[in-house]
């Protein structure tokens, strides 16, 4: 019974597995997953994506202050066409005020009850030709905070936070405690990789994934719970 427990709830439930040595669940235990997109992927045959069994997918939106995603908009009106829950994600810039980056998403992501939680992709890009500033943990954690809260007000949902493993590791260790994570770990399993990072909801376990209806490779990610978790979590009910 533990090792089912410990499969379907791999987030929470590690740390008792570890105690009876089983192995980590891994993205086939899990029962929800997704893609995330961007221009990069090209066209793509949204109505493919789903019979393929994909449940939601993350679209790339804005980058910074003045930046989008050409193929946001088609990506996003094809994606609900298709009965694919798809939400929007914006990449931070470091060098750019945090007010002028919450602006441009409003300018740019529609308001729809219907989307996923808007993303802030929180990651340092060290091939970024304009921006080599790595604020401090003083700086980045209230400016967090603001975009989240401008983002809830603006869209009624909180935004999920998406990090890599060393953005984490320089920054995040211990804070925004509460707020949905999504979290970038290839090699091994989250609990593995993150310190003090056991809660989290998302898991990006691959960036060379297959989908049908995708040419090449794309992100994946599964949900860390149940269908039914999956649906509580759409409708705001679920508590971590």
């Amino acid at each position: 019974m533990l090792e089912i427990i410990c499969a379907l709830f791999g987030a929470f439930a590690l740390g008792a597995c570890s105690a009876y040595d089983l192995p980590d669940p891994t993205p086939e235990d899990f029962a929800v997953h997704g893609i995330d997109v961007s221009r990069w992927q090209g066209d793509i045959d949204w109505h493919a994506v789903k019979r393929a069994g994909t449940e939601f997918a993350w679209i790339k939106s804005t980058e910074g202050g003045d930046h989008f995603d050409p193929r946001f908009l088609g990506n996003w009106t094809a994606a609900r066409a298709a009965g694919v829950r798809r939400g929007a994600y914006h990449f931070y810039y470091f060098c750019r005020p945090v007010e002028e980056q919450i602006s441009w998403v409003k300018e740019i992501v529609p308001v729809d009850p219907t989307a996923l939680p808007l993303v802030l992709d929180m990651e340092w890009n060290a091939h970024s030709k304009t921006c080599r500033e790595r604020p401090p943990r003083e700086k980045i954690i209230p400016d967090m905070k603001h975009f989240l809260d401008e983002m809830e007000k603006h869209y009624g949902k909180r935004p999920v936070i998406y990090s890599s493993v060393d953005f984490h590791r320089d920054r995040l260790i211990g804070a925004l405690k509460g707020e949905h994570f999504w979290l970038r770990s290839v090699a091994a399993h989250p609990n593995r990789v993150y310190e003090q990072r056991n809660d989290w909801v998302f898991w990006q376990y691959t960036a060379t994934g297959r989908v049908d209806g995708v040419k090449g490779d794309v992100d994946r990610n599964a949900f860390f719970g149940t269908r039914s978790q999956f649906r509580d979590w759409l409708n705001g009910d679920l508590k971590l």
